[in-house]
């Protein structure tokens, strides 16, 4: 998959320093897959939500943070919508953003 804002992410770990390897490993395992279904996508995150239109929210450092994704399987590409604490996510439409 190509993962779209990896520029988002560096700038979360920046603030937030205990999210960086987690983040880094979600970028590496995600480059690495070859989802074409959200039921692929559950088989490598089992964590992860699984919303409408192909938007996936996974968890990362035990549920501290959150990752909104929006997926698209045809042409192999995950962009990150959102990243956030628990707190901030609570705050957003995650199938809007």
């Amino acid at each position: 998959m190509r993962v779209i804002a990896l520029k988002t992410l560096k700038a979360f770990w920046a603030k937030y320093p205990d999210a960086e390897q987690p983040l880094k490993s979600w970028f590496q395992l995600t480059s690495k897959a070859d989802w074409k279904t959200p039921q692929a996508v559950k088989a490598l995150y089992r964590s992860a939500t699984i919303l409408q239109d192909g938007r996936v929210v996974f968890n990362v450092v035990g549920n501290k943070y959150r990752l909104v994704a929006w997926i698209n399987y045809a042409y192999k590409t995950v962009y990150v919508r959102f990243v956030g604490t628990h707190k901030q996510y609570d705050e957003i439409d995650a199938q809007n953003v």
